[in-house]
């Protein structure tokens, strides 16, 4: 892995709201993001794209509210005192959520879509389910949970960038140009929870994977991206 000054991605899809990228300071790390990479060990099943993508409105209405969710989070994690010197690095990744959100939602205004209501991820409820009580041992499981959030929508959004490339290349585009930064965010907010705890965030990893594994076996037919 090389780390390095993070850089958005360029000149593969036109920003419809002509938002410049952010300067964010916290480690890219370069890499082609692969399944295995993200060490997650029950892949999505084949009919997942076909299914989502039965109404791109309502995925990109979910999309968009997963990046507002995702902004909020990076900033309600600073609540715990260990993570009160990463500061600058939650408030770069909340900014960059929250460029995310702006531009599913010009994606939505392009096709005269409206943005709507959220909808209820069985997924995301299922393993915020396991974050135990506890200052110290919240914010550890509090920061795996969300970098197993960054994994599996890194993993989708490839997927979805294979699926809809014929039928949909600048929704295929767009959700490559997403790639890189989901996964800047899973191995940020690993590291993070490791700088508190080797030990303790391995461990708890390893209970997340399972608990993400069992979860995505539950299918459910809405078009959300979790």
């Amino acid at each position: 892995m090389v780390h390095e000054r993070f850089e958005p991605p360029s000149g593969r899809w036109e920003n419809p709201e002509g938002i410049g990228g952010l300067d964010l300071l916290y480690l890219r790390v370069r890499f082609d993001v692969s399944f295995f990479m993200l060490m997650l060990r029950r892949s999505v099943d084949s009919e997942w794209a076909p299914r989502v993508t039965r109404s791109l409105h309502d995925l990109l209405v979910d999309h968009a509210h997963l990046e507002r969710k995702a902004a909020t989070t990076a900033i309600q994690l600073e609540k715990y005192r260990e993570l009160f010197p990463k500061v600058h690095t939650l408030n770069r990744i909340a900014m960059e959520e929250l460029q995310h959100f702006e531009l599913v939602l010009g994606l939505l205004e392009q096709r005269s879509w409206a943005f709507g209501q959220p909808q209820r991820s069985e997924w995301i409820t299922g393993m915020m389910r396991g974050v135990r009580q506890g200052r110290r041992e919240s914010a550890i499981d509090h920061l795996v949970v969300c970098a197993l959030i960054e994994g599996r929508s890194c993993e989708k959004f490839q997927i979805l960038a294979a699926y809809l490339a014929k039928n949909e290349p600048e929704l295929s585009l767009f959700y490559q140009s997403l790639v890189e930064s989901e996964g800047n965010h899973y191995a940020t907010y690993l590291i993070m929870a490791r700088d508190i705890d080797l030990e303790e965030t391995d461990s708890r990893l390893d209970w997340f994977l399972d608990r993400d594994s069992e979860l995505m076996g539950h299918r459910h037919d809405l078009c959300i991206l979790h």
